[in-house]
């Protein structure tokens, strides 16, 4: 095991990655920009760096610096979290050339499952559904065109390197493909560096579905169930809750040997989710793959009680599973509120010191925060402050403990989007289960 991990990251995830590897003896060592030496993942560390003024390229995405904090501190391993060098191949390969272990996949992993187009063609190899569409890249509009009419209208083109929605746009007819190809393949370039797009079949108003699975360097490979991640703006996620609620015991059967069956098919190992679309019909559809830990990670948590923090430094540590998937229940139902520090109806960021706050609690009730009173949210970074979770043994026990815990969470000083959450659990549409993807836009403000 690791004597010592640095962790590249900042807030809630670099918190989570310290209280794992003090239950496991391991020192931590803490990265900060110049603005964050107050933050609580400094505080709590063994040992902190600041390695760089506030804007992120300078610090938190500064392979050097991150690469030298963990020299001159003699730390074994990096823990990236999720974000910023989570998933990039190219700091992978430059801690593993200085003797660091990183803590995730393979760069090549990585590479395989970051390119749209690869992931599509080695999960098919595995016997995983896709949907119609290309399995290379598009290059011309008249491939465009001739695909467009192949598959059927309603199409969507994405990015072959992308993620988050960035060139991804839904084309419903013959007449705006056009300019739909050109404004992806220019918002590819712009964001990826890679203008290369593919096209399948837009799946209308599905379920965002994602399975959790861990793999170890043996060829271990299990899964920890299904989270839903229906809930979304934009394309980010806003809640997620475990299991599914409208999965029957064959679908979430099915939909788990598939995630492993892709996992084992690319020789994966670390923590690792495969999203899925799931339409009206109960099919699922591959989507993706992200090889990383998630934010919605302690969902899953909740209700198989395993660590999936710990199993991933274990995993990047050569240890082998601790579970077998016969070991695996799932129990009881778990939702995740995202507490953003935004306008909850608007939308617009709301930096700025905190004044007054008080974290809910009892039973069943888990915050996963690195904020405190009078701590100031930089408008530097991602502005989400907060993960609110509940358990319980049922779906609408769990509701009404969020809509408890939501109440009892106090945060001044600056909004919040505690009171979107308020709302969307008083919601019919979502306390019957029959959200998708769609909802946020039918959510009346």
């Amino acid at each position: 095991m690791f004597h010592k991990i640095l962790i590249a990251n900042r807030g809630e995830i670099a918190l989570r990655i310290i209280r794992a590897c003090k239950e496991l003896g391991i020192k931590t060592v803490a990265v900060h920009s110049d603005v964050d030496g107050e933050s609580l993942h400094v505080k709590l560390a063994d040992e902190s760096i600041c390695i760089g003024p506030a804007a992120s390229g300078d610090s938190y995405l500064n392979i050097k610096a991150i690469i030298s904090a963990a020299e001159v501190t003699d730390a074994a391993a990096i823990h990236p979290g999720y974000g910023f060098l989570a998933e990039n191949a190219e700091f992978a390969e430059i801690c593993e050339e200085c003797g660091i272990t990183f803590i995730g996949p393979s760069p090549e992993n990585m590479r395989l499952m970051g390119d749209k187009i690869r992931a599509r063609q080695t999960v098919t190899k595995a016997g995983v559904p896709i949907l119609p569409g290309t399995t290379e890249g598009v290059g011309t509009i008249d491939q465009a065109r001739q695909i467009a009419e192949e598959i059927g209208y309603p199409v969507i083109i994405k990015a072959t390197a992308g993620g988050g929605g960035r060139g991804m746009k839904v084309v419903h007819s013959p007449a705006s493909l056009a300019n739909a190809f050109a404004a992806a393949r220019s918002e590819a370039q712009a964001g990826f560096g890679n203008p290369e797009v593919y096209i399948e079949k837009f799946c209308e108003n599905p379920r965002h579905v994602e399975v959790q699975i861990l793999a170890d360097k043996h060829g271990n490979v299990v899964h920890l169930g299904e989270r839903d991640c229906s809930i979304q703006r934009r394309h980010q996620k806003l809640l997620e809750e475990a299991p599914c609620p409208v999965l029957t015991e064959e679908q979430r059967k099915r939909m788990g040997d598939c995630a492993v069956a892709a996992a084992k098919s690319c020789n994966y190992s670390s923590v690792g989710t495969m999203e899925f679309l799931l339409d009206g019909n109960g099919d699922f559809y591959f989507m993706e793959m992200n090889t990383r830990v998630q934010v919605e990670h302690p969902v899953t948590e909740m209700v198989t009680g395993v660590d999936i923090i710990k199993e991933q430094i274990r995993s990047a540590a050569g240890l082998p599973l601790a579970y077998k998937q016969s070991d695996i229940q799932i129990k009881g139902h778990a939702i995740e509120c995202r507490i953003n520090a935004e306008h909850p109806f608007k939308f617009i960021p709301s930096p700025g010191k905190i004044d007054g706050y008080h974290t809910p609690g009892g039973l069943g009730v888990r915050v996963d925060s690195a904020v405190y009173d009078q701590y100031t949210v930089l408008p530097h970074y991602d502005s989400m402050v907060a993960k609110l979770i509940v358990h319980a043994d049922n779906r609408d026990e769990a509701i009404r403990r969020m809509a408890r815990a939501l109440d009892e969470y106090i945060i001044g000083g600056i909004r919040t989007t505690i009171q979107l959450h308020k709302r969307i659990m008083q919601n019919k549409e979502f306390k019957e289960g029959a959200v998708n993807t769609g909802f946020m836009e039918r959510l009346v403000f």
